[in-house]
């Protein structure tokens, strides 16, 4: 007898919600008159209802439509969800400045619409793109991810978004392409994190991938998170998940995505090529030269309840053990 054993990312049949979502009247005729909407998450009536402490956003309309045909399912077992509060005031995202509770502040009337990609480098269609027009052809996606810091704390976060690999298809990769190059927006005007004499690091942000790194299913282009759109201090509107490495490699606020033959250099490694590699593979038995990295610290927590647990290599999601095989994972940090 064949027994098959699901992945520590897989979800129980009795997590997975509903796929329908239903619209109140109001926010159809919000909706159609281009007015805030909130939308119902099956279920649970509303995301107020469904994650706690979320609240009423308003949000463009290509996203509410997007909503209506959701595919709603958790991916990380019974762990507890990071409550919205704590995902969305504690975050590194330099650009808003360098303390966690920076971006809150700071981010609170970040403007992202309009907001347009650049697709270029080894691919045959190469482009700029509206956000809308990127993300219409793909279908939102639920994915609760674990999400380890460098630094040694982690969240667990439902996200909105859809495969990298769905995009990356449509633009038809060259058979020279081996990496994807992710740039984040540089805007000092308005990204005051970028104007600080004290930045060390060179702007714009960049990050980089593996061509195979991308192409796997776990990673997403995430538009939203907790049944919302992205907030500005989580990356809005449109930001990298990559749920098995460190979290500074899920880069914010994409504004060019370019598939290159060579390595990219990537923002951290430029500033401190010993401490952050290009993997960054959630590792426990790699440690950062001033921490070690066998626990992690997962959100909340406090003084009276550091709710330490161990760290799991690749963060737990074993399914991509396969694409470091032979590789050294010391040496390739």
């Amino acid at each position: 007898m064949l027994i098959k054993l699901p992945s520590s990312s897989s979800s129980c049949e009795s997590e997975v919600t509903p796929e329908s979502v239903y619209l109140s009247r109001r926010a159809l005729i919000g909706r159609a008159t281009g007015l805030a909407l909130m939308v119902g998450l099956p279920g649970a009536g509303d995301a107020r209802a469904r994650y706690a402490g979320v609240g009423q956003v308003a949000s463009p309309p290509w996203f509410a439509d997007k909503l209506t045909s959701a595919q709603w399912a958790r991916s990380s077992g019974n762990e507890v969800l990071t409550p919205f509060e704590d995902a969305s005031s504690y975050n590194n995202f330099f650009e808003f400045g360098p303390e966690k509770g920076d971006p809150a502040r700071q981010a609170v009337d970040f403007e992202v619409e309009p907001w347009s990609v650049a697709i270029d480098g080894e691919v045959a269609r190469p482009g700029r793109y509206s956000l809308d027009t990127l993300c219409q052809p793909h279908r939102l996606e639920e994915r609760i991810y674990r999400l380890r810091c460098v630094e040694a704390w982690s969240m667990v976060i439902p996200w909105l978004g859809f495969p990298l690999s769905e995009l990356l298809r449509r633009v038809e990769p060259t058979g020279q392409a081996q990496y994807v190059r992710f740039e984040a927006l540089y805007d000092p005007r308005r990204m005051v994190g970028q104007r600080s004499g004290f930045s060390l690091i060179d702007w714009p942000y960049v990050e980089g991938l593996r061509l195979d790194e991308a192409m796997h299913p776990l990673t997403i282009l995430a538009v939203g998170m907790y049944g919302r759109i992205l907030p500005g201090q989580n990356g809005a509107p449109l930001r990298l998940v990559v749920p098995w490495k460190y979290g500074f490699k899920s880069i914010k606020s994409i504004v060019r995505i370019t598939l290159t033959r060579e390595q990219p250099k990537t923002s951290w490694q430029i500033i401190a090529p010993e401490d952050y590699g290009f993997y960054a593979n959630v590792n426990p038995a790699v440690d950062h030269p001033r921490w070690r990295q066998a626990r992690e610290r997962r959100l909340p927590s406090g003084l009276f309840r550091p709710n330490l647990i161990p760290t799991r290599l690749f963060n737990g999601y074993d399914e991509v053990a396969s694409l470091y095989e032979g590789l050294d994972l010391r040496k390739n940090y």
